[in-house]
């Protein structure tokens, strides 16, 4: 479809809105896609090959009672730190939010803009065109963006999903694996050009046999391309003496599938250092006691000792007295018999 043709209905279709309830503030304002016959959608879907431009609509809605101006822009997408998905605020954008354009008045005509304000009267609803522009040479897979409305200090945004034709591939990665206090770490980096949404499987197996096991579930996180991801898991009922091995398994539409997993030894230190410190304490309690009793036995014994070395000191001061009597017996009986001996001469 020609561009200019798409400037042309970039025309803002003003429509009355049933009265609000009175309460309602100029704060109240929305931006949502915009519903047209049907019902609404939570997001802008368009696809198209390179080289194409595609249309869509925006609605703003002003419940106020005051007129109100909003500004309009196209932004790139990105993801959180947790997967979800985030507009990008810094720098101009590079993807899609630099291929949106709406339509802005520039001396008389209209003319491709990449923002344009609108004044939306009270009580109604503002439908903005927009149309964007695939490149030529754009990559196959998905590009996510938004368009972003901001009026009185206060930002609200409408995703866009584009989908460029051309091949496609879903293709995913698990890295990083970690656990530490009771919960399982790990990232999610989708290698392929298609917004994913994972889903994850738990397993672990012990010495002994499998300890958890958890089937595939969704996760609350929507991963563009080239994105990474950094998500836990929780594990409260982990074993207190084991070597683990935990094995995470993610799957996405497409095919994408992807397994990673690491070694964990559970060992009770705290148990250990417990009975280490009670060891360490009977030790101490038994080195003192033979201590004390060595002392008790010695100041015990010392009295038996003294005596004893009295009793032998008496003995042989006894012995030397008898030695000596025996020596002054010998001498007088050898004096006799000498007198004896002088007087039979």
């Amino acid at each position: 479809m020609p561009y200019a043709r798409v400037l042309c209905c970039a025309v803002g279709v003003l429509l009355s809105l049933a009265a609000p309830p009175a309460a309602a503030g100029e704060d109240d304002w929305s931006v949502v896609p915009s519903a047209g016959t049907g019902t609404g959608r939570p997001y802008v879907y368009a696809e198209g090959t390179p080289g194409t431009v595609l249309q869509d609509t925006v609605s703003v809605l002003n419940p106020g009672a005051r007129p109100l101006t909003v500004r309009l822009r196209g932004a790139d997408a990105d993801s959180t730190a947790r997967g979800g998905l985030t507009v990008r605020t810094a720098g101009r954008p590079t993807d899609t939010g630099a291929w949106i354009a709406f339509a802005e008045e520039r001396e008389g005509h209209r003319a491709p803009a990449g923002a344009v304000s609108v004044r939306v009267p009270a009580r109604t609803r503002a439908d903005v065109p927009f149309s964007v522009s695939v490149p030529p040479g754009a990559t196959p897979g998905d590009h996510p963006g938004a368009i972003v409305a901001s009026s009185g200090g206060r930002s609200s945004a409408v995703r866009v999903r584009l989908r460029v034709g051309g091949p496609t591939l879903s293709a995913l990665t698990v890295e990083h694996v970690t656990l530490h206090g009771g919960r399982i770490s790990y990232e999610l980096v989708n290698r392929g050009n298609t917004v994913l949404a994972p889903k994850l499987a738990v397993r672990a197996d012990g010495v002994l046999g499998r300890v958890l096991d958890r089937p595939p579930r969704a996760l609350p996180v929507e991963l563009p391309p080239g994105r990474r991801v950094t998500l836990t898991e929780p594990w409260h009922d982990p074993p207190t003496l084991d070597a683990v091995d935990v094995r995470l398994t993610v799957t996405a539409a497409g095919g994408a599938r992807a397994t990673a997993s690491t070694p964990v030894r559970f060992v009770p230190w705290g148990g250990l250092a417990g009975v280490g410190c009670g060891l360490a304490a009977l030790t101490a309690l038994l080195v003192v006691r033979r201590r004390g009793r060595r002392t008790t036995d010695d100041g015990a014994c010392a009295p038996a000792r003294t005596e004893a070395a009295r009793t032998d000191a008496a003995r042989t001061e006894v012995a030397r007295t008898e030695v000596a009597r025996t020596e002054v017996a010998r001498t007088e009986a050898a004096r006799t018999d000498a007198e004896w001996t002088g007087a039979v001469s």
